[in-house]
């Protein structure tokens, strides 16, 4: 063994690696890509979850009670509603995460010694999510009541709560993980598949050298593009079968919604990924550069989009990157359709996005592949 020759093999490689700066990139974004995701992104308690406020009593004791709850930094009021209807919607929608109502007679009822009942609706969809909050109200209420209790009413500090806090899991009642987790595979594969299967159809043939006999067939560059996008929504269909399938028959997973809205949008969410994909491919030079972009696409997109972490538990900045992504978006569309029977005018606002996307990464895979052309 000549440690001359392999110093030179050694050097050749590293003049290798540093010529091809797109490998040399990922080789230095990805862990600190991984790192940032990790470290300040990604958190397990999730706190200032949105609430929603009916309170009908609107007495001392229960505005005690909405503070002490957001005091806890569990939950942030972020609405003062006028009924149980209108939180009805507002957790259908997932514009709120919890819904507290308060009855009119409740101060009435607990000077009483009644026991009086209030009612905490949450958006159970996401377990992990609400989990914690639910595990602690009734201690923070009985801590929040129990000041106000004194003088002539410190005789209604039993051992046991004068009042009680029922929770009711909406869509989920049994916190049953599979639940959240089943849906949203289905856009995590269609992500993972559509964009790297694009990616790789372009570079393919530009390795195997077919696509100057391509760019010699009389088609435009917008052609091209459809004629290879269609044949994988066909086969994304094909995928969101077997899953669905999968979900109803295997995990039980309930079906709510209207499987021809789910139909429509999972066309908007295929043609999404694949425009992304077809705008790596014009920019990788090889199948291992395209893998590389696909890779650095579909990390943030699983853990920004609330697929494995709550969403509403990462920091604003986290949460912003992750309303970007399309699969933030349809993780939202699929859960709400197949859990809580969301109809289309509820899935529109998260649709909008997922459309702006398309069209975006369309746009620019057009325009490259134009330079291609040239």
């Amino acid at each position: 063994m000549s440690w001359r020759r392999l110093f030179a093999v050694l050097i050749k490689e590293l003049r290798q690696v540093r010529r091809d700066r797109l490998t040399f990139a990922m080789m230095i974004g990805i862990p600190i890509l991984q790192l940032v995701l990790f470290g300040f992104a990604i958190n397990g308690d999730v706190r200032q979850l949105p609430l929603a406020v009916y309170d009908a009593d609107r007495s001392t004791f229960s505005r005690g009670l909405v503070a002490a709850l957001e005091t806890s930094q569990y939950f942030r009021v972020v609405r003062r509603i006028g009924g149980a209807a209108e939180g009805d919607e507002l957790l259908a929608r997932g514009d709120v995460q919890f819904v507290l109502i308060v009855p009119g007679d409740f101060s009435r009822k607990l000077v009483r010694g009644e026991r009086p009942v209030i009612l905490l609706a949450a958006d159970a969809t996401d377990p992990a999510a609400t989990g914690n909050a639910l595990a602690t109200v009734n201690a923070i209420a009985a801590r929040a009541i129990g000041r106000d209790l004194t003088g002539p009413l410190a005789a209604l500090q039993p051992k046991e709560a004068p009042f009680e806090i029922r929770s009711q899991r909406r869509y989920n009642p049994e916190g049953l993980t599979r639940y959240n987790i089943v849906p949203g595979l289905m856009g995590v594969i269609l992500t993972m598949t559509m964009v790297m299967m694009t990616a790789l159809a372009v570079t393919r043939e530009r390795e195997r050298g077919t696509m100057e006999n391509l760019l010699a067939t009389p088609v435009s560059p917008l052609e091209v593009m459809v004629g290879k996008i269609v044949p994988y929504i066909v086969i994304g269909y094909v995928q969101v079968a077997v899953i669905l399938i999968t979900a109803t028959l295997l995990f039980e997973v309930p079906m709510v919604g209207s499987v021809g809205l789910l139909s429509l949008m999972l066309i908007l969410y295929i043609a999404a990924n694949l425009a992304i994909g077809f705008t790596f491919s014009t920019i990788a030079r090889n199948q291992m550069q395209a893998m590389q972009l696909t890779f650095f696409f579909f990390l943030p997109s699983i853990l920004l989009s609330g697929f494995m972490f709550p969403f509403r538990g990462m920091p604003g900045w986290a949460q912003n990157i992750g309303e970007v992504l399309p699969l933030t978006h349809f993780l939202r569309i699929v859960r709400g359709i197949m859990l809580k029977g969301n109809t289309l005018q509820d899935v529109l606002p998260h649709a909008w996005p997922i459309a702006l996307f398309m069209l975006v990464a369309g746009t620019v895979a057009l325009m490259r592949f134009r330079q291609t052309l040239d």
